[in-house]
């Protein structure tokens, strides 16, 4: 089987659903020869590579060989940075400018291992914003929820995916964490009995009603504090599960529906490294 990857890999709607397409396309493979031919992809945003990575880990679960072709220089020099291609026969170059976060994937054991991920290539970088040392040990707790709600709720056996890269020139900084488990909608109907829509899921499990002696879901005090930072910071939130696309931006958020469901949850954090604001927590 061949599958074509579009001109453009963004960090968009559009671009989760190219992935969807895949998942779709190819969910049913097994021992199979499959074929992602790039030669039309000029542009490959970083960090959609942990999206990338959660199909082809899943097509490759299911003992499919996975080739990428056609891969062009520029595209091939992002992912040999960040360590992708080297997974799926490539090298790893240098990263001589310090902007990518690396690829990687991590099991249900490794929550210790994800912490100091975060704390090595995310929440040290010196393009974040100005945080007082209590709102960053907080934020760094939050993105590592994220990833515990992850193992804990997604029921995943096949892991949790992240990467990330700074843009200098668009003063821009994006970090994605997937997850290959059975979503928010379905998590929600297990554990609350609650049949909703894809992107009612999410919007349930963002408002905060996740935190209740009932157990837990995606979601929680973590991601609220997230969405209050980047409401000021200027800065977006995108999830998508299942076929839900929910996203938070100037204070607004928006839904839609994906034509094919993912085989999991992303959560895609941009923060507008241009802010030149300076943040606390309210208590200090």
């Amino acid at each position: 089987m061949i599958f074509r990857l579009p001109k453009k890999i963004n960090h968009d709607d559009v671009s989760f659903e190219t992935f969807a397409y895949l998942h779709s396309q190819t969910k049913e493979l097994a021992f199979d020869d499959i074929e992602i031919n790039m030669e039309k992809t000029v542009w490959f945003a970083a960090d959609m590579c942990a999206a990338f990575g959660a199909v082809l880990y899943s097509l490759e679960k299911r003992l499919n060989t996975v080739n990428l072709t056609n891969i062009s220089f520029d595209v091939k020099k992002i992912l040999s940075k960040n360590g992708f291609l080297s997974r799926h026969g490539g090298v790893e170059i240098s990263d001589q400018w310090g902007t990518t976060i690396s690829y990687q994937q991590f099991d249900g054991k490794s929550d210790r291992d994800f912490v100091r991920y975060i704390e090595n290539e995310f929440i040290h970088r010196s393009e974040l914003p100005e945080m007082s040392a209590e709102l960053l040990k907080k934020f760094s707790e939050s993105i590592s929820e994220i990833f515990i709600n992850a193992i804990l709720h997604s029921q995943t056996q096949m892991g949790i995916f992240s990467c990330g890269q700074f843009y200098p020139t668009k003063d821009q900084l994006d970090f994605t964490v997937v997850d290959l488990g059975i979503g928010m909608r379905e998590n929600i109907k297990e554990l609350r009995g609650l049949n909703l829509s894809p992107e009612k899921a999410i919007i349930w499990a963002t408002e905060g009603n996740s935190t209740t002696k009932r157990g837990g879901l995606p979601g929680g005090l973590g991601l609220k504090l997230l969405c209050e930072f980047i409401d000021l910071n200027k800065g977006s939130i995108k999830i998508v599960s299942d076929a839900g696309y929910w996203k938070r931006e100037n204070q607004k958020i928006s839904t839609e529906s994906l034509s094919n469901p993912f085989p999991g949850t992303i959560v895609s954090i941009e923060i507008n490294t241009a802010d030149t604001n300076i943040y606390s927590l309210s208590s200090t």
